[in-house]
């Protein structure tokens, strides 16, 4: 996994920056309840994902384990963050009426344990967001997705299916589901190349004789700074029962 105290000063600039921020933003708004008062951004990282979500009304708790990450959300959403694992979450049972966790599931192997921390502080009604999929939304059927088939690839720990069943061991409804597109994400060959040389994808070791053969491929393509398509992230919704479904 990066270091992400390392990682925050580059964080939102290498990934969408406002624009995504916006986009994700607006889709967890969409799937959430006209009713809810308090939300819990779980791994709220710079913060520019709950500083939106604050100005809609809600009243905004951000959580995350990176230091750095969390001194840029707290210049966004003064006196509403806290230094936090989100495994293990430092609040009372039934305190929030929305959990959204963006851009988390995918970097943890006990990922179950966020949906159970979800669960657990959510109030009767309330509802957990979060985003799946994330390593499949960047294939965008391009010819560098086309290049980089062979490559081995992991189980996603934030798989569609995956992430449903560890939402109904703890007791969460399905309750919708939506998806955004990212802003500046869509990748050149050239770009590609350089990622699969300095060890980006993490089974395909930068130096072997596999990941030489993919980038020099990857150099071959027309248009080597010609961004591809943007990903479309994913997005799903679960519900804690309430006094509506007794």
């Amino acid at each position: 996994m990066f270091d992400y105290d390392k990682e925050a000063e580059r964080y939102d600039a290498s990934r969408g920056g406002e624009p995504r921020a916006a986009a994700a933003a607006n889709a967890v708004l969409g799937l959430i309840p006209d009713s809810a008062g308090t939300l819990l951004d779980a791994a709220c990282g710079t913060g520019s994902v709950t500083r939106r979500l604050a100005a809609a009304g809600l009243d905004v708790t951000g959580a995350d384990a990176a230091s750095g990450m969390l001194r840029r959300a707290a210049d966004r959403v003064p006196g509403r963050v806290v230094l936090a694992d989100t495994r293990q979450l430092p609040f009372p049972t039934a305190t929030f009426d929305v959990v959204s966790a963006i851009w988390l599931l995918h970097l943890l192997d006990d990922a179950e344990r966020v949906v159970a921390e979800a669960a657990r502080v959510l109030r009767p009604g309330g509802v957990f967001v979060t985003t799946v999929d994330k390593a499949a939304s960047h294939d965008v059927r391009s010819d560098i997705d086309a290049v980089m088939a062979p490559r081995p690839r992991r189980t996603a720990r934030d798989r569609c299916d995956l992430v449903a069943s560890y939402a109904g061991r703890h007791a969460l409804l399905p309750a919708g589901r939506a998806s955004f597109r990212g802003c500046g994400q869509g990748r050149t060959p050239a770009r590609a190349a350089a990622d699969v040389r300095r060890g980006w994808y993490t089974l395909l070791p930068p130096g072997t004789p596999l990941a030489e053969r993919l980038a020099c491929r990857l150099e071959q393509l027309p248009d080597q700074h010609v961004p591809r398509a943007e990903p479309e992230f994913s997005l799903r919704a679960f519900r804690k029962p309430g006094p509506a479904d007794a």
